[in-house]
C-alpha cells in the first residue's frame, strides 16, 4: 500500500501548483475588479458588480463543470465558425486554474475594495498634491496599507481556495484527491487514504496560516496588530 501513499504525495505537488496558479489569477482579477468598482465609472462599476454577484451566487462545483464542459463546447463552436472543423480538448489543469481563479477573483475583489476604502482618502490626496502620479501613489501609499487591511480576509480566501482545489478531481486532473479516490477503490480502504489526504490538506493550510501571520505582523508594525483567525 505504500505505493499508493507515495502516489498521493506526488499528487499533492499538483494540488500546490493548482493552488498557487489559481491564487495568481484570483489576485489579478481581484485587483482589476476592485479598481473597476472604485473607478466611479458606471459601465465598469456595473460589470464588476455583476461579476461578483453572479460568481458568488453559483456553487463552485457547478461553475467548474460549466467552464470545463461549456468552455470546450463554446471553443469548438467558435473554431467551426472560423473554418477549423478540428475540435480541441480543454486541458484540465488550465480549466481548473482558470475556474478556481475566476471564482475567488470575485471574493478577492471585495477584499481589496474594502481594504482600499479603509485607507483615509486624505493620504492619497496629499500624495497627488506633492506631484505623485496615480501609479506611484498606489505603489508607495495605497498598496502597503492595503496589504495590512486585506490580509485577514485574504488569508481566509486562500485557505478556502486550497480546499476548493479538490474539485479539479472531477474533471480528470490527477491531484491528490483524485488519487486518493482511485486508491480507496483499488484497496477498498477509503478511510485510510482519505484521512491521509485530509492530513496533507491540514498541513498545507497550517503552513499557510503560519506564513501569513508573519506577513501580517510585518505589515502591522507601528499600528494595531491585525489578528488572523
Amino acid at each position: 500500500m505504500s505505493d499508493y501513499y507515495i502516489a498521493i504525495l506526488q499528487g499533492s505537488l499538483l494540488t500546490v501548483s493548482v493552488s498557487l496558479a489559481s491564487l495568481a489569477v484570483a489576485t489579478l482579477l481581484g485587483l482589476v475588479g476592485a479598481a473597476a468598482k472604485l473607478s466611479g465609472r458606471r459601465p465598469l462599476v456595473w460589470a464588476a458588480s455583476t461579476y461578483t454577484t453572479v460568481v458568488r451566487g453559483i456553487p463552485e462545483l457547478l461553475m467548474m463543470l460549466l467552464v470545463f464542459y461549456g468552455g470546450a463546447i463554446g471553443l469548438n463552436n467558435l473554431l467551426e465558425l472560423l473554418g477549423n472543423p478540428d475540435g480541441v480538448d480543454l486541458d484540465p489543469f488550465v480549466a481548473g486554474v482558470l475556474t478556481i481563479g475566476f471564482i475567488y477573483g470575485a471574493y478577492m475583489t471585495e477584499t481589496f475594495r474594502g481594504a482600499i476604502l479603509a485607507i483615509p482618502k486624505g493620504q492619497m490626496e496629499a500624495a497627488w498634491a506633492f506631484g505623485m502620479g496615480r501609479l506611484q501613489t498606489f505603489l508607495r501609499i495605497t498598496l502597503p496599507q492595503m496589504v495590512r487591511y486585506a490580509l485577514p480576509s485574504f488569508t481566509n480566501n486562500w485557505l478556502v481556495l486550497i480546499k476548493a482545489t479538490a474539485l479539479v478531481s472531477l474533471i480528470g486532473l490527477h491531484d491528490m484527491t483524485y488519487l486518493a479516490k482511485q486508491s480507496s477503490a483499488s484497496q477498498r480502504e477509503p478511510f485510510a487514504f482519505f484521512l491521509f489526504t485530509a492530513a496533507i490538506y491540514l498541513i498545507y493550510t497550517s503552513i499557510s496560516l503560519w506564513a501569513l501571520k508573519r506577513v501580517s505582523a510585518r505589515y502591522s508594525l507601528g499600528s494595531d496588530k491585525v489578528q488572523l483567525q
